[in-house]
């Protein structure tokens, strides 16, 4: 998720008995606006490929999530280094992770968990699924529109207030990703636990769990040498080895906000009990 600031709204005086806002006469700025345009190029993309429903269709539309999760963390990364945060970036971010975060992973969750699974005369299935996929994407809506009202935890960027929605979505994606060989779900067993991820992780993204953001990294400073080595190699891994790696790295950090919410709860608990 990005994270464009929003600035002083600025407006011209009355023209023709009509306020005209200055933000629109000066456009838009272009780099920030083309990672976030390729983010929502991505998430079409993968809504389409889903919708086809082929096993290579299917996996890349995973692979589709998965780029515009970068092209995500590109877009307000770029406006903050260049100074180009404006309220439009703010809404147009939010727009393009509904369509890649929330639309995109619900339909390829659908199509790869319940497309190929025998009816035998049983629609309470379809509608299991359908249901958990609309509540997937309901809440990846409702946690961006927290997020821009509220913005990241107290105390500063170093937390965000739910699950992101990129990584929700990662989730899905890189389970499809991982599981792409032998093609999409068959067995209506497996297609039910496979839907209840979904409302699991809706749940985490409409709660009040933390996150770590990334943010606080200082990727523009100077880094030891041996710093951009371990970047490198981890890049070559995850390249190589996307199938196992990348469900460990979703996997992980889903599971790190729980744990590290169970620790503090029981921190707090202790340390009532003692005063």
């Amino acid at each position: 998720m990005a994270d464009y600031e929003p600035y002083e709204q600025q407006s011209m005086p009355f023209v023709g008995g009509k306020r005209r806002d200055r933000r629109l006469r000066r456009g838009i700025y272009l780099l920030p606006s083309i990672m976030t345009g390729a983010n929502l190029l991505c998430g079409y993309y993968a809504s389409i490929a889903a919708l086809i429903g082929g096993r290579e269709d299917l996996d890349r539309a995973a692979k589709a999530i998965g780029i515009a999760i970068v092209f995500d963390a590109l877009d307000g990364r770029i406006a903050r280094m260049t100074g180009t945060n404006t309220e439009f970036g703010v809404q147009f971010d939010s727009i393009a992770d509904v369509v890649s975060f929330g639309i995109a992973p619900a339909i390829l969750a659908y199509a790869w968990g319940y497309r190929n699974v025998p009816a035998n005369g049983d629609t309470f299935l379809g509608h299991f699924a359908w249901l958990c996929c609309l509540a997937f994407l309901i809440c990846s809506a409702w946690r961006l529109a927290r997020f821009n009202v509220q913005g990241m935890a107290p105390g500063g960027s170093k937390n965000f207030v739910g699950m992101p929605t990129p990584a929700a979505a990662g989730v899905v994606a890189a389970i499809v990703h991982a599981c792409h060989w032998s093609g999409p779900i068959i067995s209506w067993r497996w297609s039910y636990g496979w839907f209840v991820l979904l409302p699991i992780l809706g749940a985490l993204m409409t709660s009040t769990v933390r996150y770590y953001s990334f943010k606080d990294i200082p990727w523009a400073r100077k880094q030891r040498s041996v710093t951009v080595i371990l970047l490198v190699m981890a890049t070559a891994i995850i390249w190589r080895y996307s199938e196992f790696v990348l469900v460990i790295i979703a996997g992980s950090y889903a599971l790190a906000g729980i744990v590290l919410h169970m620790v503090r709860a029981l921190r707090h608990r202790m340390v009532a009990r003692t005063a």
